[in-house]
């Protein structure tokens, strides 16, 4: 497996998101924990979590302590480095909510720090902006954290160019990552994208395939994704994942899994090589 920084940390060039393992449609335990032992296997190195990723209203990090069981059971999971994030939240209704206030942020972490079973956490990100907080605020909650030693790096996600600018003077240039949601169905994030590559810092694409309701027809619905996919004798979706690579270094796409077959065709996805025509072909508009 290839691999990439994020801030100090080496990495996996793919992560695998945790997300579809805990909300609507969620496997069993036994599949999920078989699908993250599959990711350690293939080699990825980076797991992404949350503390909203959770179905009840009283299962508040179920992806967290589901990630932390199934690296603490596998001989290479003390190797990963976990991103887990605070301030977004999930009622139990299926609705979602936001609290970006610095007290809840803190209190947060601290509860992730026990799920995650850890003295610090490796990447911490502020889940999402709440209107009602000034941004600076919560971003301050988070490097007060870094200065801590609570958490070992800080990211942002689902942040505009110029929250990204006040996070990272915030932060004392110490922002390692910036999470938004990026797809060939979603490419607004480019921006974002681009000042990531001029800092260097990590974006990491969250639904990398489009979401999980549309994964599945990411080759039906982009004819260049399955035409390359088709000449390379792949899927669509490690196309669409080395595609990703080829934009910059910095990016580390983070798709979703909830099948060991499904992660191990991602994780086979930094050794397909596209050439510069396939890459223009699939970053057409």
């Amino acid at each position: 497996m290839q691999t990439r920084r994020i801030g100090s940390a080496q990495v996996s060039a793919i992560g695998l998101g945790g997300m579809p393992m805990s909300i609507e449609g969620r496997p069993d335990e036994a599949r999920s924990i078989a699908t993250i032992h599959a990711a350690l296997d293939a080699g990825v190195t980076f797991f992404d979590t949350a503390d909203a990723y959770h179905l009840h209203a009283d299962e508040v990090g179920h992806n967290e302590s589901l990630i932390a069981k199934a690296l603490a059971s596998h001989p290479l999971g003390a190797e990963a480095l976990v991103a887990t994030k605070g301030g977004h939240l999930r009622p139990g209704d299926g609705s979602w909510t936001l609290n970006g206030h610095p007290d809840y942020l803190k209190q947060a972490c601290e509860a992730s720090l026990k799920r995650l079973g850890v003295e610090a956490i490796g990447l911490y990100q502020f889940h999402r902006p709440d209107p009602t907080v000034p941004y600076a605020d919560s971003v301050g909650a988070i490097a007060e954290l870094l200065d801590e030693g609570k958490i070992r790096m800080a990211g942002i996600s689902n942040a505009d160019p110029e929250q990204i600018r006040l996070a990272n003077e915030i932060l004392g240039g110490r922002l390692v990552s910036v999470q938004n949601q990026f797809s060939p169905a979603f490419r607004s994030s480019e921006p974002e994208l681009a000042l990531c590559d001029e800092l260097g810092i990590a974006f990491l694409p969250w639904s990398p395939f489009g979401g999980i309701t549309r994964a599945g027809d990411l080759g039906s619905s982009f004819a260049p994704f399955a035409q390359v996919a088709q000449a390379h004798g792949v899927s669509p979706h490690r196309v669409c994942l080395a595609w990703m690579l080829a934009l910059s270094p910095v990016v580390i796409p983070i798709p979703g899994s909830t099948r060991p077959e499904t992660i191990q065709d991602s994780a086979a996805a930094p050794e397909l090589t596209l050439t510069p025509e396939e890459i223009a072909l699939l970053s057409a508009r």
